[in-house]
């Protein structure tokens, strides 16, 4: 999930915060998502220059 228009790069997982999997003492939620969302924004910072306002 990425949001445009912004002055920043901004990423986020594909889903919500799992508190539902804590609140059943479900153990833990995949992490995968997370590691994408800032492999993405690495990959954009990284390919990014700076454009003057």
């Amino acid at each position: 999930n990425v949001t445009l228009g912004l002055p920043l790069i901004r990423t986020s997982v594909d889903h919500g915060t799992a508190l539902d999997l804590a609140a059943k003492g479900l153990g833990h939620a995949d992490c995968g998502s997370m590691e994408e969302a800032i492999r993405a924004a690495a990959a954009m910072v990284a390919s990014s220059r700076t454009v003057p306002n």
